[in-house]
């Protein structure tokens, strides 16, 4: 098959190999440190928690770094994106260490907030450093198949810490504080996988003249406007629209997944330990789904072009969420999981190859930065939405309707825009699609 012969070329490639195992422990140990922070905000068995505390913790946690995200971008096109993945590993290592000490004092909930919101803030900063970094590692051509397997297989191993987490909490007799250090040990372990590439390997390439650091809040302003007028370019236009679709779906899934947390901790099981075992194994389902994606979007991607596939995974969801999501019921919802895990992942995969494509390296970290910031408001929203929209038991006909709205208008909007460009020749898939 020709996706399992680029996928062998792929992992020949040395140095794509040590990106690819750094963003695994990275992304492993997001995972292991996303189910503590579940355990602890949602599950524990003295909190009684809501909709609305749900939608508090996301917006504490991710709002603020939405406010300052956009800067980072410009910082991450200065920096050696080698050396954010050193250092903001290292970092993000310690302050885990930090969080687990707080869990164990039993502090007041806003500084293990304040804890956890410096993890996330960093968190964006790697983040967007192995997306735009993978095109320095990888030949145009197979630019598709590398954006399926490295991001999916960083969620994977997200969702394989997740689960590491569930053992490791069992083990440890319930101790959120353990669960928090084994991420820490995993950020640590990504910090020093970072150091097996050359410190300019990964770029940005710079200038021959660095701005003066004093300056660095006003280069920083301009040249956000400089790559946002980039992204406005009308060559960038498919970029733009991919970014749109994709920030909607992400609404839709985090309005789903505060649907998913308060049926388990409320009405699909009797403890709060059985919830958050059944929330495991729908991230578990998920992870399959995250799988299926990288296995089925580079063939896809590459007959219909990136944003077509898009639309066929808003399309699906339309018409599978109300199907699935109505009844209520576990069985559905595991299937619903690993639905939304493929089409998800699959519009995720043909976003990044967009943007890639379309956006110039000088200008890559910034956008990246900015399509995490729209990823953490649009999640936010959701949160806030669904809290106003469920009832304490989870169950809400209304917003799993309002979400497959969502979905139809993305892929009307989407449909629209590619059937209008159909005439001119720029389809991304003819120029990063693998080779049949």
């Amino acid at each position: 098959m020709p996706v399992l012969r680029d996928l062998r070329i792929l992992l020949r490639l040395r140095y794509f190999r040590r990106l690819l195992c750094v963003r695994l422990l990275s992304q492993g140990a997001d995972g292991v440190y996303q189910v503590a922070l579940a355990a602890y905000v949602v599950f524990s068995p003295e909190k009684q928690t809501s909709a609305a505390a749900i939608a508090s913790a996301m917006a504490v946690l991710l709002l603020p770094y939405s406010l300052v995200g956009p800067f980072a971008g410009v910082l991450l096109d200065r920096w050696r994106r080698r050396q954010v993945l050193v250092h903001g590993n290292l970092l993000r290592a310690v302050l885990a260490a930090i969080t687990a000490v707080l869990v164990v004092s039993h502090v007041p909930d806003w500084l293990f907030y304040i804890s956890a919101l410096c993890v996330t803030a960093v968190n964006r900063f790697v983040l967007a450093g192995l997306s735009a970094s993978l095109p320095r590692v990888v030949d145009a051509e197979r630019l598709v198949l590398a954006n399926s397997l490295s991001p999916t297989a960083g969620t994977l191993a997200a969702t394989a810490g997740g689960g590491l987490a569930f053992v490791v909490r069992l083990v440890a007799s319930d101790s959120d504080a353990a669960v928090v250090l084994l991420s820490a040990c995993l950020y640590l372990s990504a910090s020093l996988a970072s150091l097996s590439m050359p410190r300019t390997l990964l770029g940005p390439d710079r200038q021959a003249v660095r701005p003066p650091l004093h300056t660095t809040l006003v280069v920083t302003a301009r040249e956000l406007v400089a790559a946002i007028r980039h992204l406005a370019e009308p060559r960038r236009r498919e970029a733009v629209w991919a970014l749109a679709s994709m920030t909607l779906m992400r609404f839709c899934y985090g309005a789903l997944l505060v649907l998913l947390l308060m049926l388990s901790r409320y009405t699909l099981t009797a403890t709060p330990n059985e919830g958050l075992k059944l929330l495991g194994l729908a991230l578990a389902v998920s992870g399959a789904g995250f799988f299926a994606a990288a296995v089925v979007t580079p063939g896809a991607a590459g007959r219909l072009g990136p944003g077509r596939w898009i639309v066929v995974c808003a399309g699906a969801a339309t018409i599978l969420v109300p199907a699935l999501g109505l009844p209520f019921a576990t069985g559905p919802l595991l299937v619903a999981a690993f639905v939304l895990g493929l089409i998800t992942q699959g519009a995720k995969i043909s976003t990044d190859t967009i943007i890639q494509a379309r956006i110039d390296d000088g200008f890559r970290g910034r956008i990246f930065s900015v399509y995490d910031v729209l990823f953490n408001v649009a999640f936010v929203g959701a949160a806030g939405v669904a809290a106003l929209m469920l009832p304490p038991d989870g169950r809400s006909a209304v917003l799993v309707v309002f979400v497959a709205l969502i979905y139809a208008g993305v892929t009307v909007s989407m449909a629209r825009y590619e059937g209008s460009r159909d005439g001119e020749g720029g389809d991304v898939s003819r120029e990063t699609s693998p080779p049949r």
